[in-house]
């Protein structure tokens, strides 16, 4: 008698291997808060990635398979605090540019002010990361300069401002005036030197580009 050979079944599939755990997104936001609370407290050169998974109340390893580095954690949690003082998906539409960026403006408390100002000018050596040299303001400010823009296409499209205007280059100076009143002059928002800074700056460049 002739033994039948077995013959595997081509067809037949193996089970996917069991996925990892989903990836928390409270537990993000968590990182990012304990990161700008630190930043505060001991500043970029003090601070450690295991701290702030202490303060976070995770391990190490929860920070570094989100963040491989303590920059890039910090250049995160940097956009994220801007993007937070910004309503994207409710941009202003006053329809006056002027009363559009005045309408951005946000109340905030002493405590607010002076704890964004202790994060900023305690960012050290932050800076000196190669990649934050090249590209890391444009980065952290990005939220900024993406409403800003949207509010002067807006302004150009309804004939508000000049066709020729460099909207680019206005962007970049509203963010270098913010960011060398924090971290040159180490002093908080003022509404009116903000003001001063749109009527007497932004807003005749923006009409009477030369």
């Amino acid at each position: 008698m002739v033994q039948k050979k077995k013959v595997s079944n081509p067809k037949t599939t193996t089970q996917p291997p069991a996925l990892g755990r989903k990836r928390d997104p409270s537990l993000d936001i968590s990182i990012l808060k304990a990161t700008l609370e630190m930043l505060a407290e001991e500043g970029f050169d003090g601070m450690t990635m295991d701290q702030i998974a202490t303060k976070v109340g995770t391990g190490k390893a929860a920070c570094y398979r989100r963040w491989p580095s303590k920059v890039k954690l910090v250049k995160d949690a940097l956009i994220w605090m801007n993007r937070n003082q910004l309503e994207l998906e409710k941009i202003p539409d006053t329809g006056s540019l002027r009363n559009d960026f005045l309408a951005l403006l946000k109340p905030h408390s002493m405590e607010e002010a002076n704890a964004k100002l202790r994060i900023l000018g305690g960012l050290g050596t932050f800076w000196l990361d190669e990649e934050i040299e090249k590209k890391g303001i444009t980065e952290i400010f990005g939220p900024w300069m993406e409403v800003n823009r949207t509010l002067m296409q807006r302004a150009m499209d309804r004939g508000e401002i000049s066709k020729k205007a460099n909207v680019e280059l206005v962007c970049k100076v509203m963010n270098s005036m913010a960011t060398y009143r924090a971290l040159i002059e180490r002093k908080p928002p003022d509404k009116n030197i903000f003001i001063a800074l749109i009527d007497q700056v932004v807003m005749p460049a923006l009409k009477y580009p030369g």
